[in-house]
């Protein structure tokens, strides 16, 4: 448009500045009314004997959310007691109003089979970085949640270059506390002890319900409630390109350890993985160091080869999934280090004086949870600025992972996995293949029956293809591995150093369930899960009685229901046509009972002619109690009750008084004593423990002492059965006077070492303690006692349940002297007076993921 003469130009002039200053005042009007963190809380994050509970953090999000337009807070549902368990989206106005769109290009990134590589590079060009970062898995370690408000106000209200360029370029998903029952818990016990003698004590009970630390062995089988929703937006919903996990660790050496990690690293991740976790290490150890703070270590300590927790599962999904650990405060409440205090002696970290990882050492002093919270800020921030400076590099390398990793599996031996419709505990089969469709694998389900290899598989088989995306996955999770031996897992001495965790995490072993590998490529008429397959338990037209297969883990479950509505059940004790020793049989006449147990367990309740007249017994449901301590809980007792409740068996927990005070026979049947050290249980406290032990509260010092030792063997010796799982076992031989010894007690570790392995074993199932179970099998041996019954009077009162193979023992892990364990017993019972003690030396129901071995365990509960 021509403009006329000059007053026009002015008032077009003026009309632009008042617009401008309008933009301008609009903008910073929008900023101020953001509240800040310390406005909300009322104190600055991190400020010494303060702590923030996760309600009033829930509720700051909420807040950010109604004020500021670059968030989004989501909402997965409760917690395992009931909290709220939230996820938080950050990035521009515009991302978040298109978030179904990045996501379908994400996806598609993640997976690209099928997908054009000129569409790709679309999809890179306009697609956004997605980084997840998650915090204070382990509610003790309070920093990363107290730190998430402040990390993402910052994010919301800055209006920087760097700020603006990574909400334009990435999607940040945040899980603000991966724990939030254990966050109020901690949370309320600091409250309640600060300004105490007790102040910066820890929890005395699990910090999680269940699981306690052991919430961070949960992402391959997903046995928690918060590990279900963080696995459907790592794994499915939202696959990031990175993820770090913000932890804390020991307060005497490093101030703070960021990636990478050191040798040895677990096998089948693209080489890509540990080349991006050491560029995103780099960048945030170079940040940390500009930013002033000292102290700050890499590439030692933590192995690339851990647990299948989050941060080390991740990489086989093709992610660079990671780890920060910040050195600890006493909760909230400042530690004062001398500086000769400081020490080495972890992984690649010999001494506490500089090297190439650690250029900086921090020389001592006060300690305190805000110098967790702004190294951790600095932390979460340079790996959010990375991404986004080179979004594109980011996004076109998950493309290559996930293509790379793809042709790898279709090149390489073997070529699928076959999980067979004919299994020992098909249910269990099923329950394999739910968590690891869970996981984003893709499954397929044969429509008919095939042949490969020459060997015949029915219609409902599996098929999981190694050519896709997460073929490092399925290899670690189904295949046979071994553990590195060699200069990295050795000392110099030759002595084996321990594993981070178990030597491994073969999904299939642990849980019985056959997987058939093959080297060809199978082809036939399959359909691709897209849902969870649900129980699918079916009722059979019959009058008479109705049989429940006893080898199905679920057969307990379904037992434990219709003991509930009060049914009579028998258990057949002898093989006769048709029936196996362990086999339930329930009358006719309560069809609906039965079908609500189908539909529930996934049970099919097969129709009988008749009700067999002998060789049953009728089955009693045992008065169960299982041993709780203090000291900051037994997850192994936490473990064990989230497997009782998930089957259905009523039992009741049991601490030091009462079992001191004595009468157990009156009350209970059945005793369980979780593994545990001897000492921990008697309350006798091994003195490399007692400078922990000084700081625990007195009335949470836990220990049954010689009375409820005593009370334990009146118990026993009036009939009752006392189930004792690993070191329990130990405790129980000495105490009771048993016939039996651990051959490896006094073994090194050169000469004996199995830290976490699948060993071959026979089961005697003709015995009660074992119905249901297979001929041979695998066992978890995670340093347990291995028994031998001295010879004596009573060799007769000895009955040996499970019994480790003769020669190749080893099916995955590591396992040194072979002959040690060769032929002896792993599991025992024995007779005592009136009643038994069950030793189980391996570990029977590890975390909830040996289902293989669950009926061990559970026969003991029922008669």
């Amino acid at each position: 448009m021509k403009l006329k003469n000059k007053y026009h130009r002015l008032f077009l002039l003026t009309a632009l500045f008042v617009f401008l200053w309008g933009m301008a005042v609009s903008e910073t009007w929008a900023q101020d009314k953001i509240t800040s963190p310390e406005d909300f809380f009322g104190f600055q994050l991190g400020s010494d004997r303060k702590m923030a509970r996760w309600d009033k953090i829930v509720d700051y999000f909420y807040l950010l959310e109604k004020e500021s337009g670059e968030l989004k807070v989501v909402d997965m549902g409760p917690s395992t007691m009931g909290h709220p368990f939230l996820v938080v989206f950050v990035s521009s106005r515009d991302n978040l109003a298109g978030l179904a769109r990045f996501q379908e290009m994400n996806a598609k990134i993640s997976d690209p089979r099928g997908i054009p590589e000129a569409a790709v590079k679309e999809f890179v060009s306009k697609g956004k970085a997605v980084i997840c970062q998650s915090m204070s898995l382990h509610a003790t370690e309070i920093g990363g949640t107290q730190m998430a408000p402040e990390l993402t106000y910052d994010l919301v209200s800055r209006k920087d270059e760097e700020t603006l360029r990574i909400l334009d370029n990435v999607i940040f998903v945040m899980i603000p506390s991966f724990n939030p029952d254990g966050q109020i818990m901690v949370t309320d016990w600091y409250r309640k002890t600060v300004g105490t003698k007790d102040e910066g004590t820890g929890l005395p009970w699990l910090y999680h319900k269940y699981a306690g630390h052991d919430n961070n062995r949960d992402g391959d089988y997903l046995n928690l409630t918060e590990s279900v929703y963080a696995a459907e937006i790592i794994y499915r919903e939202w696959p990031p390109q990175a993820y770090i996990d913000h932890h804390q660790m020991g307060s005497y050496g490093a101030r703070l350890y960021v990636p990478p990690y050191c040798d040895p690293i677990r096998p089948y991740a693209d080489p890509l993985i540990w080349r991006e976790i050491s560029w995103y290490g780099a960048h945030i150890a170079y940040k940390l160091e500009e930013e002033g703070k000292t102290g700050i270590i890499n590439d030692a300590m933590f192995p690339g080869w851990g647990h299948f927790g989050w941060h080390w599962i991740t990489p086989f999904h093709n992610i660079a999934g990671m780890l920060t650990e910040s050195a600890s405060v006493r909760l909230a409440s400042p530690l004062y280090i001398h500086p000769e205090q400081l020490q080495g002696g972890s992984r690649q970290f010999p001494k506490y004086e500089a090297q190439s990882s650690f250029p900086h050492p921090w020389p001592g002093g006060w300690w305190k949870l805000r110098d967790i919270v702004e190294q951790k800020k600095i932390a979460a921030w340079a790996l959010l600025d990375i991404a986004a400076r080179h979004k594109d590099t980011v996004l076109w390398n998950a493309y290559l992972k996930a293509k790379r990793q793809t042709e790898r599996g279709a090149e390489g031996r073997p070529k699928a996995y076959i999980i067979p419709q004919k299994q020992h505990d098909f249910l269990t089969a099923v329950k394999m293949i739910n968590t690891l469709w869970q996981s984003g694998i893709e499954i397929k389900q044969a429509l008919e029956d095939f042949s490969i290899e020459e060997r015949m598989y029915d219609e409902g088989s599996f098929v999981i293809s190694l050519a896709q995306p997460k073929m490092g996955l399925i290899r670690n999770l189904l295949g046979r591995t071994f553990y590195a031996d060699n200069t990295w897992t050795r000392a110099a001495d030759g002595t084996p150093l321990r594993p981070y965790d178990l030597a491994t995490h073969t999904m299939s072993e642990f849980m019985g369930v056959r997987v058939d590998p093959v080297d060809i490529t199978v082809s036939g008429d399959f359909r691709i899960l897209e849902e969870m397959i649900p129980p699918a338990g079916k009722v059979e037209a019959g009058k008479a009685a109705y049989l429940i297969d006893g080898r199905l883990n679920a057969a307990f479950q379904a037992v434990n229901i219709l003991l509930d509505k009060g049914l009579e059940i028998k258990r057949v004790d002898k093989q006769s046509t048709g029936l196996n020793p362990g086999d339930f049989i329930v009358n006719g006449g309560h069809e609906d009972a039965l079908m609500e147990a189908a539909q529930k367990t996934g049970v099919h309740f097969l129709s009988l002619e008749k009700t067999p007249s002998e060789n049953t017994h009728k089955v009693e449901r045992m008065r169960t109690a299982m041993y709780q301590r203090y000291y900051g809980g037994n997850m192994d007792e936490g473990w064990t009750r989230l497997l009782l409740e998930m089957f259905e068996f009523p039992y009741t927990s049991i601490m030091d008084d009462e079992i001191k005070k004595g009468g157990l026979i009156k009350k209970y049947d059945v005793i369980i004593l979780p593994d545990d050290s001897p000492g921990m249980i008697l309350g006798e406290i091994p003195p490399r423990y007692r400078r922990y032990i000084s700081s625990v509260p007195e009335e949470y010092r836990s220990g049954i002492g010689e009375d409820g030792m005593k009370s334990l063997k009146t118990f026993v010796k009036e009939g009752g059965t006392l189930v004792t799982f690993g070191e329990a076992c130990l405790l129980a031989i000495d105490k009771f006077g048993l016939s039996v010894r651990d051959t490896t007690d006094r073994l090194d570790s050169k000469e004996f070492f199995c830290p976490g392995s699948t060993i071959r074993v026979s089961f005697d199932n003709t015995h009660p303690l074992a119905y249901g179970m297979p001929a041979e099998g695998l066992v978890l041996f995670r340093s347990s006692p291995v028994f031998s019954v001295t010879p004596g009077e009573n060799n007769e009162d000895y009955k040996t349940i499970v019994r480790y193979k003769d020669k190749d023992l080893l099916q995955s892990g590591w396992l040194i002297g072979e002959e040690h364990l060769s032929g002896m017993p792993a599991m025992i019972t024995a007779k005592h007076e009136k009643g038994k003690v069950v030793l189980i030396g391996f570990h029977a129901q590890n975390r909830c993921q040996t289902h293989g071995t669950f009926k061990l365990l559970f026969n003991a509960l029922i008669r």
